[in-house]
């Protein structure tokens, strides 16, 4: 049995700026699932970076909080208890519109790798 509580994860920065603690990987758990769990938050006012995976799904499930979500040039309000399909290849990015933190789980299918993620050009810029 395998059981991950996220106050005892490795927490770190991921390339969209996110602070991210990754539950469940099939590669470091060894165990065969064909997708990853991470556990994110973004702080009030805060804005993750455009990005995208270009072969994996990605599902937010919204925890706490309220953001607004864009997906390629669709933009809608989410908040806890709503959870959003981001399709392979999509540009996303979520700004914490409210008080709080935002938290939220991300559900990515197949499993999360790093050469599967893309910061959109203007993203890039930024960062430098």
């Amino acid at each position: 049995m395998i059981i991950k509580d996220q106050n005892e994860c490795r927490w770190f920065e991921a390339l969209d700026k996110t602070s991210i603690c990754e539950l469940m990987h099939p590669d470091r758990e060894k165990i065969e699932i064909p997708y990853s769990i991470a556990y994110a938050i973004l702080g009030p006012g805060g804005s993750s970076l455009a990005h995208r995976l270009k072969g994996s799904s990605e599902v937010y499930f919204i925890i706490q909080g309220k953001a607004r979500i864009s997906i390629d040039e669709q933009e809608e309000f989410i908040q806890a208890g709503q959870a959003a399909f981001i399709p392979p290849g999509s540009w996303q990015h979520l700004e914490n519109n409210g008080a709080e933190d935002l938290r939220f789980l991300c559900i990515v299918f197949p499993r999360w790798r790093a050469e599967d993620e893309e910061l959109r050009f203007e993203a890039q810029e930024k960062l430098n």
